[in-house]
């Protein structure tokens, strides 16, 4: 149905219905239809795009972190058998406070001393405890783990 412009508008030959007339101008007023759509669709999935490349983003820095985080633990967990070991060696605490340097994590150890006399014997209680950090406080790449131990001897 290829026909001249000038033959829509005007007026209708012979035979030719007024529906038939309108129907070939609804169909070229909607043309433009299908453009709009595709960019609609196109803009839809630029954002999930955008969305899906944040969420994997999200995802390997919480991945990273709990890694950090089990890292941060096993050097707490070094300075506490440093604590011990060192305690049980001179059956004293170590120094009041001893900072110690594990894989990349600064781990400050405390350690404090009670005795207590219970009838003719006498018993040394120890709390040992061990915060090991590493990064900037207040940053993504912050993590801190502490550890509290307590023993007699």
């Amino acid at each position: 149905m290829n026909r001249p412009l000038q033959f829509l508008q005007g007026p209708c030959a012979a035979g030719q219905s007024d529906d038939r007339r309108g129907s070939a101008v609804r169909q070229r007023r909607q043309g433009g239809f299908a453009a709009v759509a595709a960019i609609f669709l196109v803009v839809t999935l630029a954002a999930l795009g955008g969305f899906m490349v944040s969420l994997s983003n999200t995802q390997q820095l919480s991945s990273a972190q709990d890694t950090q985080g089990i890292r941060a633990y096993w050097a707490a967990r070094a300075g506490i058998e440093w604590g011990l070991t060192s305690a049980k060696a001179a059956t004293a605490c170590p120094a009041a406070s001893s900072t110690l340097s594990i894989e990349g994590f600064s781990v400050v150890v405390t350690c404090s001393m009670s005795t207590y006399s219970e009838g003719a014997s006498s018993a040394k209680i120890f709390s040992l405890g061990a915060q090991a950090s590493s990064g900037t406080a207040g940053t993504a790449t912050y993590v801190e783990r502490s550890l509290s131990v307590g023993f007699e001897m």
